[in-house]
């Protein structure tokens, strides 16, 4: 089995809202290591949110302030690949453009080569292009890679019919089709990464990543979060 997972920024920044929270992602680190041990091959796509947000400046040309938001998740992931090598897994970082002797030009070919030596992969840098979020950067990198499916762990446990945050009385659901996700504008992965999952029958599940064990809960049936069908 291959899965993606994509970690938020801001939850890679646990209780500190910006910059890296290490025992947070140590902590992550452990669990993969045990979805890895039990033979499932893990691409990681992380947001940028911990450092920046595409539309964190109103002066910033949106081509430029996009490009910024890239780099902050080169940074994620080259610090959380490092964090994964601390606890004794194989990783490697590509990126959709050159960036030195950081990390590797992303191709298909390549990525399957280092998943079928049993290392994690790191899908940096979004799709290289501005505009597109790293939620539809997660979505085109599963597809392409044929993942079975996208976990994506965020700072809420799940899929609410509106902003917990806001609204008290949010309902979370279970489990909800793409077709309504998209419908509702319920916002599990903006408008383009949500048809891209649905035209290419990408199946996920959204759940909390501060719940205690909640990856391997996730893939291990014990899950509490929000399963997306297509």
């Amino acid at each position: 089995m291959r899965i993606l997972l994509k970690l938020s920024g801001e939850a890679l920044a646990g209780p500190n809202k910006t910059g890296f929270d290490e025992e947070t992602v140590r902590k992550v680190a452990l669990q993969v290591k045990q979805l890895v041990d039990d033979g499932i091959q893990v691409g990681i796509v992380t947001g940028g949110g911990n450092f920046w947000r595409g539309r964190s400046s109103e002066n910033i040309d949106r081509t430029k302030a996009d490009q910024i938001g890239m780099l902050a998740t080169i940074m994620n992931c080259i610090y959380v690949s490092e964090i994964f090598r601390s606890v004794g897994m194989m990783t490697n970082v590509l990126t959709p453009f050159e960036c030195g002797s950081f990390t590797k030009l992303f191709s298909k070919d390549r990525a399957n080569k280092y998943f079928s030596k049993g290392m994690v992969v790191f899908f940096a840098g979004g799709t290289g292009h501005p505009y597109f979020s790293t939620d539809t950067g997660v979505v085109l990198r599963a597809i392409e890679v044929e993942a079975d499916m996208i976990l994506l762990a965020k700072s809420i446990d799940g899929v609410y019919d509106s902003d917990p945050a806001k609204n008290p009385g949010a309902v979370k659901y279970d489990q909800v089709s793409i077709d309504e996700v998209i419908e509702k504008n319920l916002q599990v992965v903006d408008m383009t990464a949500s048809i891209l999952a649905r035209d290419n029958h990408m199946p996920m599940k959204v759940f909390g990543l501060g719940e205690e064990n909640s990856i391997v809960n996730t893939m291990k049936g014990k899950f509490t979060g929000t399963v997306v069908t297509v």
